[in-house]
């Protein structure tokens, strides 16, 4: 009897394997894959985290830390070519502009498919319009097998905006796991809130999501500020949670200080208690200036939250504007303030969008369905690859 051959293995190429939307995603794509189908091992340029990499509940996968320099990636080319020349995988699944040149190392390792997944833009050019970066992108577009975008704006962008084929553009959005994040019967209590920080009948508002000026949280304080400067008794009882951590930070408590909302704002901190916070919520907010698809966002309506999202990037993919919840320009806080203020007046049709987001979330974005659309992605490049190989050897 012969022996059975290991599964191919998938090489996941990221910046860094930290808290975050991106790389939850992978945590829930490699969980959800049957053991049987591919192994996996996740490369981080800069490095991973340990408490992060507990997530992933599969024993056999490894996490290698590069520790990149500041600086062009060029440097880590040698070891990312070694390395992948030791592990000799399948399938490299590189992701976003940080990890697209790592596509070369890869090509030139002789790995049969290259896939890079681009999941948002870069934080400094949230609008996707810099030139630098679509040429960059083009630049590399030779040694990319195939393309996931999470939205319809990114397959755009690669289509129009960077010239790729739309044949070598796969569309895939994020899926969410609608067991874990489920619709609550009533309003949970916030774990861990400051003393006398939640006011009786007043509705919470929360946003998840790391602090950094893309994700515009500074927008979120201002609009709350200009709602509660109303006065009207819906704004007054309200209360604001932003969960997560980052650079702007410092920034955003200093902002909060000034606007003299110190007892009815919580900085909460990175948590690992996700679920439990948004059953505490009454409405999710994500006021960023650009997104692919959120994972938040679909967590949120999968809480049964009705949401408000900025109009941009996956966002309009995923909210049905005044159905599921509702859309605001970007950076404007008026309109994020009176978008509050109507949900807070109006809690039967908070209730409708309620039902109406758990609703979406169930039939059209979930985890199932995103794992079977990669494994389907894998399982045909792979075959493609094998054939073009085929090919080409018979005629030599």
């Amino acid at each position: 009897m012969t022996e059975r051959s290991a599964p191919p293995l998938v090489a996941h190429v990221l910046y860094s394997f930290r808290i975050g939307g991106l790389e939850n995603g992978v945590v829930n794509l490699i969980n959800r894959m049957p053991i049987g189908r591919y192994r996996h091992v996740v490369i981080a340029l800069s490095d991973c985290d340990s408490d992060f990499m507990k997530r992933v509940t599969r024993p056999d996968v490894e996490f290698i830390s590069l520790h990149k320099p500041p600086g062009h990636g060029f440097k880590l080319f040698g070891s990312m070519y070694r390395l992948l020349r030791k592990l000799n995988p399948a399938i490299v699944h590189t992701r976003n502009l940080a990890a697209l040149e790592m596509t070369l190392p890869a090509w030139l390792a002789r790995v049969p498919v290259r896939i890079h997944g681009e999941h948002g833009w870069d934080t400094s050019d949230p609008g996707g319009v810099s030139r630098k970066y679509r040429l960059l992108r083009k630049l590399h577009s030779p040694f990319v097998t195939q393309y996931i975008a999470l939205s319809a704006q990114l397959s755009s962008y690669l289509t129009q905006g960077v010239g790729i084929a739309a044949a070598r553009v796969t569309r895939i959005c994020n899926g969410v796991d609608v067991t874990r994040f489920s619709a609550r019967a009533a309003r949970a209590a916030l774990p861990d809130a400051p003393a006398n920080f939640l006011s009786g009948d007043g509705l919470l508002f929360g946003t998840v999501g790391r602090l950094q000026a893309v994700k515009d949280q500074l927008n979120l304080v201002r609009a709350f500020a200009v709602w509660r400067a109303a006065g009207s008794a819906a704004a007054v009882a309200a209360r604001l949670v932003l969960v997560g951590d980052g650079p702007l930070r410092p920034e955003l408590e200093a902002e909060v200080a000034t606007a003299g909302l110190s007892d009815v704002v919580c900085l909460a901190g990175a948590r690992d208690d996700v679920p439990a916070i948004m059953a505490a919520l009454d409405c999710f907010v994500l006021p960023s200036q650009a997104e692919g698809i959120s994972n938040t966002l679909l967590e949120a309506m999968a809480c049964g939250l009705p949401v408000i999202a900025t109009r941009v990037g996956g966002n309009c993919e995923l909210v049905v504007d005044g159905e599921t919840g509702w859309l605001v320009p970007p950076e404007d806080p008026r309109a994020l303030a009176d978008a509050m203020s109507n949900m807070a007046n109006d809690p039967v049709r908070r209730q409708q969008m309620s039902h109406a987001a758990r609703a979406r979330a169930v039939t059209q974005f979930s985890l199932e369905a995103m794992v079977d659309r990669y494994l389907a992605l894998y399982d045909q490049t792979l075959a493609r690859t094998a054939v073009a190989g085929a090919d080409m050897n018979s005629r030599t």
